[in-house]
């Protein structure tokens, strides 16, 4: 049920003075002090607590429902204003090629004896998309590694019908990349060039306008056309 790392329902969170202890017992790292050591195992000790942990929903979505059901769920309430930003770790929940694709999900069936690296940056979720962990923020993540032909969906649900402002904040060391973006599977926006940005690491936004949403439930999908660039957030902002 609950252990340290996120590949299961329930995550036990780590600390540092626990990290440095871990360290120390694989002889990778100085002894800690007895204070240290004590604050880590008693702030360990807190964590273990379910009121503590960290909920993986899409862990319990994977082994409870996506067995028997191809239907996509949101995996947040994404309730769409006048100016509302949507992380992009936050795809829908399900299975590989209805929620996302990605070329390298993993196999974690043991008896099959196949493998697959699955999250490259293994935090936040635990299926086929990599994610990595934005170190210049606390508490933020991106999606990273995104190869040709991969693609996201977005459930959200705007509160009215309109035109709206769409931009995708992305991070790319080149001009290679290209995206389509399409909405309630009609295409708006096709084969896209996405600018340079200097980095992997270095964010801008690219802004696709009069993108018309309807009244309620829409689907959202990013496609990666062309591959090699990081994907933040998508902000969707109405048009005067």
């Amino acid at each position: 049920m609950k252990k340290l790392g996120s590949n299961n329902p329930l995550e036990v969170k780590s600390n540092l003075n626990y990290d440095q202890v871990v360290r120390y017992w694989n002889g990778m790292g100085k002894k800690p002090g007895e204070s240290n050591a004590y604050s880590g195992l008693m702030e360990l000790v807190s964590s273990l607590k379910c009121e503590n942990n960290i909920v993986h929903y899409d862990v319990i979505d994977a082994m409870i429902r996506q067995p028997f059901s191809a239907e996509t769920k949101p995996f947040k309430l994404h309730l769409i204003g006048k100016s509302s930003v949507v992380n992009a770790v936050d795809y829908d929940l399900g299975r590989n090629g209805a929620a996302y694709f990605d070329k390298d999900t993993a196999d974690y069936h043991v008896a099959t004896g196949k493998g697959g690296r699955g999250n490259r940056g293994r935090i936040y979720r635990n299926d086929g998309v990599d994610i990595r962990k934005d170190s210049s923020s606390y508490e933020s993540y991106y999606v990273s590694d995104i190869e040709d032909g991969e693609w996201l969906q977005y459930t959200i649900k705007t509160e009215k019908a309109g035109t709206y402002s769409v931009s995708l904040n992305i991070a790319a060391p080149a001009d290679t990349s290209r995206l389509t973006l399409e909405v309630n599977g009609k295409q708006v926006a096709k084969d896209l060039a996405v600018p340079a940005t200097g980095s992997l690491k270095s964010w801008k936004y690219v802004e696709l306008k009069n993108i018309r949403l309807i009244r309620g439930s829409n689907k959202v999908r990013v496609y990666a056309d062309k591959g090699g660039f990081n994907l933040k957030d998508i902000s969707f902002n109405t048009r005067p």
